[in-house]
């Protein structure tokens, strides 16, 4: 099964290095759809099928945390796993985004970090990884 991967960062370095680090795990990804704010990220949700969505927290129009709630709230999206990966430091934030049902990567991130939890949410076989 190829994943379909949704990344949303303002930042468009960030969203290179994540898909770059996304193509080094080599487990099988289908198409990768960009957003650059949690309102460009619910349009692509509405418009593409997505397996997993990669969030920032901080970003401006919409934020992760206002899209991470939209998701949760639309029976659609209920499940959809959601990987946080931020700088965020704040422990009360993280938590939150933990009981939201996502699962939190600090920036800078090691790539083994980003396949494991990548395993770990979307239930994709190591037998996928080299």
């Amino acid at each position: 099964m190829a994943l379909n991967i949704l990344v949303v960062d303002d930042s468009s370095v960030m969203r290179s290095i994540v898909i770059k680090t996304l193509k080094m795990t080599g487990l099988p990804l289908g198409e990768i759809w960009e957003g650059s704010n949690g309102a460009e990220g619910l349009r692509i949700l509405q418009e593409q099928w997505i397996d997993l969505a990669i969030v920032d927290i901080h970003m401006p129009v919409m934020d992760g945390e206002e899209m991470i709630n939209h998701l949760r709230e639309n029976e659609q999206y209920q499940n959809l796993p959601v990987i946080v990966v931020s700088s965020e430091s704040d422990p009360s934030k993280i938590e939150m985004m933990h009981r939201k049902g996502a699962t939190f990567i600090h920036k800078p991130f090691k790539p083994e970090t980003l396949k494991e939890v990548m395993i770990a949410v979307t239930g994709v076989s190591n037998e996928y990884t080299d």
